[in-house]
């Protein structure tokens, strides 16, 4: 009978120490999981800090173009009412 309670011992020591073995193993795989996540989320800032940088950019160069566009709108006016005053000015005084 002590034989059988000395089996029976090293059975369950051995069954404790494989699911030691596995918690440790899982154990590491959530750090490692965990680390690898970290390292994705560091990725993925400075990937949006970049691009909200860009953003910044163009929207600096929209920005500018409109405003070359609004002068530039403003001087065909002006050369078009010019144009159209020479016009008038040519048709009245005509041949």
């Amino acid at each position: 009978m002590a034989k059988e309670n000395s089996r029976s011992w090293q059975l369950n020591r051995q069954i404790n120490v494989s699911v030691l073995i596995q918690l440790v193993l899982l154990a590491s795989l959530i750090v490692g999981s965990w680390v690898n996540l970290q390292r994705q989320l560091d990725l993925l800032q400075r990937d949006v800090t970049y691009l909200c940088q860009c953003h910044k950019n163009v929207e600096q160069k929209l920005e500018s173009l409109s405003a070359k566009s609004i002068s530039y709108e403003y001087r065909l006016r002006a050369i078009e009412k010019h144009i159209s005053k020479a016009d008038i000015v040519e048709g009245c005084s005509g041949p």
